[in-house]
């Protein structure tokens, strides 16, 4: 009987609510204009800090009335504005009032707003747009519609100070960084920064940075570092721009001094990061050795807030991706490893926080700290082997990765993944820290059932642990590894296939007979010659490795029952439009079948395909004539069954002569493998 009491008591309760609601509403239909302006005024003032009165004014249609009021001519401009007031303020409930207010169409409303030239009702207009836009959920693609919005709103930014805060936070409310929201921003698209550059925004922004207003300054600041995030064409007219006679990169360096406000030093950091990274300023550049890094570094410290420790450390680890000498840099400035540590101690039971709201949001966000520190980790030890050491003996290092791999948020296991990826690059690490922790089991676990951006971070890793010099490789093998890698080559995703047929091919180098068969029984030959024609070079490489590997020492059965195919896959290759390198790697192929007993007459009964090894020796390229005088040598050798035959026969279509010519190559390998070949005529 409870539950048939419970709901009438639901539905009295809210009847009540609405009740008190409705009247707001029933106000603004009033037929006396100003009963009308006093009703909206009563509702501003009962909305404020009341998510209830907002959700229940929204589904009681609030919204539709007021925004005809404010679209009315007839209205006064007092009503008008008080209406986007209202709408503003309902806006700043939740995110299913957001989404309401954009399904009534408040965007298009509120810009025709912005045409009505009273300065009041414009601002409040611009601010209820801010407030909409920097919602997660507003698709931005509103704001680019129309194309007369954008410079629109540029001829607005000199009207005041408040124009240019909440303009410059529409185009700034969100960026396409790493910790991108995930939807996308205003600048999800290198189009979307090319018109705001195409209608002036460094010319009108610009300005903005030595603005007296605080607020102001900061938008700016933000805009340019969304503007020149990846983006080579802004970045480098950022360095050109003067802001009052000074350069623009040198009135960031000034916004990163210690006496800034933390956000302020942050931002610059961030806005000289990203011109970097585009291209615009050399990474051995003062302003980014002497004063990006550190200020980034500082960042990074106990004393700074949770969320500027984690931008900084993000921020960091995205300026010395691609440079070792910023990565050396960095990893002996202000103990930054060892500080790095303190990342996954947080907050420890002895934290001095002493605001149980900052607490119990540092205690909802702790994850974010350990997943900045595996990204900053992964970019210090990309390169450097002695950084890498240093990493992992800092303390309890490799059993936080370990327990990394497994955490509850995909973002922290996708960030130590890659972290351990980044060590795996290293041959003692394989041998030592690896093997010791047994890595290999956590990410086999990982590969079983990860969306895409982890799985190609994981099967990565992974290749490097089947490397032959790795202690890993026999325990991978033997928990049944191949299958998993066979079905990744049958991935949609070209970074999934070529890690497969990566780790495969390192698996098959050197292998025993066992292991090979295994291989190609799992994968089948006919994936294999399907991956042969594959339209990614970095897949078809890959394959023709691990063929390569295949065919190495004595060729599998398997395989060369195939050699039909084979021939047919090699003849594409050789005659497609692909680089040297692949072409490179075909003959390779083409020189292990020639080195088997049996694989050589798949070659030898095949004119066309001696004619295209007789084209390659005489190509420009060196690669080419090194691996197709290869190929020839291995047919030739003397000490194997019907060597003569081959000798002859190849003497019959020139062969002999090209390789006279080869003895004279400039090239010492080429004319030494040349030399060697000519041996086997003479012996």
């Amino acid at each position: 009987m409870a539950c048939l009491l419970e709901a009438p008591l639901r539905i009295s309760v809210l009847s009540e609510v609405t009740a008190t609601s409705r009247h707001y509403v029933d106000r603004l239909f009033d037929p006396d204009p100003q009963n009308v302006l006093q009703g909206v005024i009563d509702m501003k003032n009962a909305v404020i800090g009341n998510n209830r009165q907002k959700a229940n004014l929204i589904v009681l249609g609030a919204v539709p009335r007021l925004l005809y009021l404010l679209q009315q001519s007839s209205s006064s401009l007092e009503l008008r504005t008080e209406c986007a007031v209202v709408l503003g303020s309902l806006a700043m409930g939740t995110e299913n009032n957001i989404k309401s207010l954009v399904d009534c169409h408040i965007i298009p409303a509120l810009l025709q707003g912005l045409l009505c030239s009273d300065l009041i009702f414009i601002e409040a207009c611009l601010r209820c747009l801010r407030t909409v836009f920097i919602s997660p959920v507003t698709p931005v693609q509103l704001l680019y519609t129309d194309p007369t919005v954008i410079p629109h709103l540029m001829s607005l930014l000199s009207l005041s100070q408040h124009t240019q805060e909440y303009i410059t936070q529409i185009f700034a409310h969100c960026s396409p960084i790493a910790k991108a929201p995930p939807r996308p921003s205003l600048f999800s698209t290198p189009e979307h920064q090319t018109v705001l550059f195409n209608h002036g925004a460094i010319q009108n922004i610009a300005p903005l940075l030595i603005s007296p207003s605080y607020k102001v300054r900061m938008q700016a600041l933000k805009c340019f570092s969304v503007l020149a995030y990846e983006n080579a064409q802004v970045s480098m007219t950022l360095v050109n721009v003067l802001v009052d006679g000074e350069q623009l990169s040198q009135v960031f360096v000034r916004m990163m001094q210690r006496d800034k406000p933390i956000e302020m030093q942050l931002t610059a950091a961030k806005c000289l990061t990203y011109m970097c990274r585009a291209g615009a300023i050399r990474t051995d550049d003062n302003c980014i050795v002497l004063k990006t890094l550190p200020c980034l570094v500082r960042m990074c410290s106990k004393e700074r807030l949770l969320e500027e420790r984690v931008e900084g450390a993000e921020t960091l680890a995205y300026l010395m991706e691609p440079d070792i000498e910023l990565q050396r840099i960095a990893s002996v400035t202000d103990h930054l490893v060892s500080m790095l540590a303190d990342y996954f101690k947080y907050p420890s039971s002895v934290s001095a926080i002493t605001d149980i709201k900052r607490l119990d949001h540092d205690l909802k966000h702790a994850h974010e700290l350990r997943q900045a520190a595996f990204k900053l980790y992964a970019s210090l030890g990309s390169n450097d082997e002695d950084i890498r050491k240093k990493i992992t003996e800092t303390e309890n290092m490799m059993d936080r990765i370990v327990s990394g791999l497994s955490e509850s948020s995909i973002k922290v296991r996708l960030a130590a993944v890659r972290c351990l990826h980044s060590l795996s690059r290293s041959v003692q690490q394989l041998r030592t820290s690896f093997h010791d922790h047994a890595v290999w089991k956590p990410l086999m676990k990982l590969l079983q059932n990860a969306p895409d951006e982890v799985l190609v971070m994981a099967s990565s890793t992974l290749c490097n642990l089947l490397l032959e010099f790795s202690p890993s490789k026999e325990p991978i093998l033997e928990s049944g590894v191949i299958e998993l890698l066979c079905s990744l080559t049958q991935s949609d995703s070209p970074a999934l296939r070529v890690n497969g047929i990566w780790a495969l091919m390192n698996m098959a180098f050197q292998a025993d007979q066992k292991v090979k068969v295994e291989i190609v029984q799992a994968l089948g030959t006919e994936q294999l010659f399907r991956l042969l024609s594959d339209p990614d070079t970095n897949v078809l490489m890959k394959t023709l490795g691990l063929l390569r590997n295949l065919l190495s020492t004595r060729p599998v059965t398997h395989i060369i029952s195939h050699g039909k195919q084979i021939m047919q896959a090699v003849t594409l290759i050789l005659e497609g439009e692909h680089s040297i390198e692949v072409k490179e790697q075909t003959l390779c192929i083409l020189a292990n079948i020639a080195d088997g007993n049996t694989a050589k007459e798949l070659i030898m009964t095949n004119d066309d395909m001696l004619q295209k090894i007789k084209y390659y020796m005489g190509h420009s390229n060196v690669k080419l004539q090194l691996a197709a005088t290869f190929c020839i040598s291995n047919l030739i050798w003397n000490e194997e069954d019907g060597s003569q035959e081959r000798q002859d026969k190849l003497r019959e279509m020139g062969f002999v002569d090209i390789l006279h010519k080869l003895t004279q190559a400039s090239d010492p390998n080429l004319c030494d493998r040349a030399k060697k070949a000519m041996q086997q005529y003479l012996a």
